[in-house]
């Protein structure tokens, strides 16, 4: 017996809904994998010390959910240095936003300590016993996720402080997320700058080469753009993230 028409729509349809949902499972799949890392710096061991322009530094690898008490209290100040001048009056509503997604279970870190003990001992060897020696001079807060159903790597914050910025120490810390992002096989690295922050839409535009995505609201609807005060800004790495993001 001869299949209908309808009997072969009705198996393409079926394939179809299969293969998209086959191609979300991949996805999802990708992102679990690269949040089950426990440690991403590990990949890159050459990557765990900077020491240019006059700064001796040691990156560490952090999760939200086990920030300690000292650390969230780093963060947040450093947080307040930087951006409360951006945001003005908005900036008590933002600090609590800010405050909860720094905990979460999502969260991933990259932070940057100098070390006055390292340099007594010439620098030969970082030791994380002297916690009160440690002072947090920057951090990455990123995320694996998924935007426009495809894995990218998410940079919520990149936050140094002053003493250390101007130094190459950003530039170096945004070529290693994005070292991380093609080991997880991300698409891209997305992030999101105030437009008023005029030296970090430069930074990242200027000196790094990101684009304004398709997904940031100036590209989406430049009406409502006009009452948006940010930026979606982001650097893809293959086809299908170039077609859709940048």
């Amino acid at each position: 017996m001869e299949k209908s028409a309808a009997d072969g729509s009705s198996m393409e349809n079926r394939s179809k809904r299969k293969e998209i949902l086959e191609a979300k499972k991949a996805r999802y799949g990708l992102i679990n994998a690269a949040c089950s890392v426990e440690d991403p710096l590990a990949s890159f061991p050459g990557c765990v010390h900077y020491r240019r322009n006059g700064l001796s530094l040691h990156l560490e690898s952090g999760r939200g959910e086990k920030l300690s008490s000292p650390l969230k209290q780093s963060i947040r100040s450093l947080l307040k240095i930087n951006m409360e001048g951006h945001y003005g009056r908005e900036w008590p509503s933002e600090e609590k936003v800010k405050s909860r997604e720094m905990i979460a279970p999502e969260a991933r870190y990259i932070f940057v300590y100098d070390s006055p003990y390292m340099r007594s001992c010439n620098e030969t060897k970082f030791s994380p016993t002297r916690e009160s020696k440690r002072v947090l001079v920057g951090f990455a807060h990123y995320r694996f996720t998924l935007e426009e159903d495809l894995p990218v790597l998410y940079v919520y914050e990149l936050q140094l402080e002053p003493s250390v910025q101007g130094k190459g120490l950003g530039k170096f810390l945004m070529q290693l997320l994005e070292l991380i992002a093609h080991k997880n096989r991300m698409g891209a690295v997305v992030l999101t700058v105030q437009k008023a922050n005029l030296s970090a839409m430069r930074f990242y535009i200027d000196m790094l080469r990101y684009s304004i995505s398709t997904i940031s609201p100036s590209r989406v609807d430049p009406q409502i753009a006009i009452h948006k005060n940010y930026e979606i800004l982001c650097r893809a790495f293959d086809h299908e993230a170039k077609a859709k993001l940048v």
